[in-house]
């Protein structure tokens, strides 16, 4: 954790920061287990509770950075778990637009199964309001999601490894600043909703790459630092071929980096990314709740082929 990562923050104490890097670690693991989920709080999540939070999840395995969860922070309403003013769980609600919502770091720690899980769901479809909702559920997580509603949809599929030498795709350029808009567009029409302030953090934090024609940009992708190196995300095209392409063009700037995808099954890049050194390593089910995507009367022509992460969808 280095001062550039902390400065996001603003004033954070150093309390938060030796959290954040692994202390204390006993002691909540100590309250956990003394103490009665009727005896947990929930209460808006702050600035304050970052470095808990970014503790929580390497906890369970997630390899976010500080600035990972900032950036979700920044355009979410959070809730924090709160007992004996140790964060004991996570949970935050990205709205998009008045239509529609993911909920995304969803953690309970030593906890789950014992109804913290189903308390941090439920303040949080309380905040997303009438929005139709978007998750990813684990296997665990399952029933739960099914007893609130949600219905499976698809599945989401994890690749992540050192990228291999690749020759970039000649279709494929690096966007110029004027081509943000159109990204910012076909994001919408390919996701349903209206992303704006995620895509407006991620114009700052992210290289974009395009495929034109003429003056007119056909699909996007965009690649950023997250966990343990870079992740790719979205993937928003037409066809098949075209996400290959611009796939392909950011895996030939990157060779030799750590590179995660995270893809809808029915994308069908399986086999693909696994060709080029990328390998499975997880994922979970995509659930919503509500209408997701209205009903138009002309067919979609642009799809979403990655995700910016699978909890942001």
């Amino acid at each position: 954790l280095n001062e550039s990562a902390i400065g996001i923050l603003g004033p954070v104490s150093r309390k938060h920061v030796l959290r954040a890097v692994g202390y204390h670690r006993s002691k909540r693991r100590s309250v956990e287990c003394q103490m009665t989920v009727e005896e947990i709080v929930l209460e808006p999540m702050g600035p304050q509770h970052l470095g808990d939070a970014l503790a929580l999840s390497r906890q369970v395995g997630w390899p976010h950075r500080l600035a990972d969860w900032e950036l979700g922070f920044s355009i979410s309403r959070g809730v924090v778990a709160v007992g004996d003013h140790d964060v004991l769980g996570t949970i935050l609600m990205t709205p998009y637009g008045e239509t529609g919502a993911t909920i995304n770091m969803v953690i309970d720690g030593a906890l789950r199964g014992r109804g913290l899980g189903r308390r941090l769901m439920e303040k949080a479809l309380e905040l997303a309001g009438g929005r139709a909702v978007f998750l990813v559920a684990t296997a665990e997580g399952l029933p739960l999601y099914e007893k609130l509603g949600f219905s499976a949809k698809d599945t989401i599929v994890q690749y992540q490894g050192v990228v291999r030498p690749k020759a970039a795709p000649s279709t494929v350029a690096w966007a110029k600043d004027e081509e943000l808009a159109s990204c910012r567009q076909l994001d919408r029409d390919a996701f349903g909703h209206d992303r704006s302030a995620l895509m407006d953090r991620l114009c700052t934090l992210a290289r974009f790459a395009v495929i034109r024609e003429g003056e007119t940009v056909a699909a996007f992708a965009a690649i950023r630092e997250f966990g343990r190196g870079f992740v790719i995300g979205p993937v928003v095209a037409r066809t098949g071929e075209e996400a290959k392409d611009l796939i392909d063009y950011l895996l030939a700037q990157h060779e030799g980096d750590f590179v995660r995808v995270d893809t809808l099954a029915s994308a069908d890049l399986t086999a693909w990314l696994m060709e080029r050194g990328l390998v499975e390593v997880g994922g979970g089910v995509e659930m919503h709740r509500g209408q997701w995507r209205s009903v138009g009367t002309e067919p979609k022509r642009h799809h979403t082929f990655a995700l910016v992460t699978q909890g942001m969808g």
